[in-house]
């Protein structure tokens, strides 16, 4: 497997590599991105969760761990409800932009490099007068690695920016609801 891998860098233009070298960035970016947004996300809708239970019970106080109570300062006014709403969402969707960014340009990537790779093949088979399809079929399926690779990268970046995406709604939809109560209650 690895003697394998070897032997296609070996044996690839630099143009090739760098396409894979860029796709590589960009999957350690995805995972970067998805791993670190996920675990903030939970820990704000854990504390937001615990916040509006915490409104809707006998208690009737907001949770001082609540990013929408930390930023009203415990005000209830409808317009600084309204702006802390906003900037924790701003906040809490950092970074995910850049997920459906790479989705989309991750194919377009591998898609470039298939096509350096499939016009090089046919740059060397020029200086050939007969080129049969079993010289042909290993080089273009050399480079369709590219594109293979491109696809593969955008597969995660989507699924995960669908995954935070659906994540910063749920937190929205907790604070929104402790924003309606609190005015309400106000």
């Amino acid at each position: 497997m690895i003697d394998s891998i070897l032997d296609y860098l070996s044996n690839s233009s630099a143009i090739a590599i760098l396409v894979l070298v860029l796709l590589s960035i960009y999957l350690v970016t995805v995972f970067w991105i998805f791993i670190y947004r996920l675990l903030s996300l939970n820990s704000f809708i854990v504390n937001e969760k615990k916040s509006l239970e915490s409104l809707t019970s006998r208690n009737t106080t907001v949770n001082p761990l609540s990013s929408l109570y930390k930023c009203s300062n415990g005000s209830t006014s409808k317009h600084i409800l309204k702006a802390c709403e906003i900037s924790i969402i701003k906040d809490a969707s950092f970074g995910i932009s850049w997920l459906s960014i790479i989705s989309s340009t991750a194919p377009f990537v591998g898609l470039f490099g298939t096509v350096v790779g499939i016009l090089e093949s046919f740059a060397k088979f020029s200086s050939h007068s007969k080129v049969g399809f079993s010289i042909i079929a290993p080089a273009i399926s050399e480079a369709l690695v590219a594109t293979a690779a491109g696809i593969f990268v955008a597969i995660f970046a989507y699924t995960f920016h669908q995954i935070l995406v659906r994540k910063v709604y749920e937190l929205n939809t907790y604070i929104k609801a402790q924003a309606e109560i609190l005015i309400a209650k106000g």
